[in-house]
């Protein structure tokens, strides 16, 4: 089934109603949704290099038109790393690690144990939004989530040609 870009950006903006939303997700995609969504994106940032593919609410892989690189940005515009690193040492990082920070999050008594646990959240350094959070053990290393096949994804997925890139 296809959907109106108005749809499509309702989605986006969280503004659709709940079976709409259900139906969307649970139906096969149309060809053109994915091309929609992006210019969706797109219109919402203020930088127009194109979006290659979304990360994360906020958070992008872009090609920079000044070299032809793919780099994480984002929405506000700043480039982290290249594609295939991890962002998140680039970004601004609180790490909640004691029980007075715990608790600014969770009730007394209900909150991790920081000697098993803290919470790392990682930010824009240009807006401040929060653009992810992990829970891990205090030892454990900053966590690469994921390094997206974008070859594949373009060209078995989408049937699309994959962005040229430096």
């Amino acid at each position: 089934m296809a959907y109106t870009k108005t749809k499509i950006k309702d989605l986006v903006d969280g503004k659709i109603d709940r079976d709409t939303l259900h139906t969307m997700l649970s139906t096969p995609k149309d060809k053109e949704r994915f091309q929609t969504y992006i210019e969706i994106l797109q219109e919402q940032v203020e930088w127009d290099d194109p979006i290659i593919l979304p990360l994360g609410p906020k958070l992008y892989i872009v090609q920079r038109k000044s070299d032809r690189k793919w780099m994480i940005r984002s929405q506000a515009g700043h480039d982290f790393c290249e594609w295939d690193q991890n962002w998140k040492l680039h970004a601004r990082i609180r790490v909640r690690e004691t029980a007075e920070k715990m608790e600014e999050l969770y009730p007394r008594l209900m909150a991790p144990s920081p000697d098993w646990q803290v919470i790392r959240e990682y930010f824009c350094p240009i807006s401040g939004d929060l653009l992810d959070v992990e829970a891990p053990t205090p030892w454990y290393p900053v966590i690469h989530d994921f390094e997206p096949d974008i070859d594949t994804f373009y060209k078995d997925w989408l049937g699309m040609a994959v962005p040229e890139r430096a």
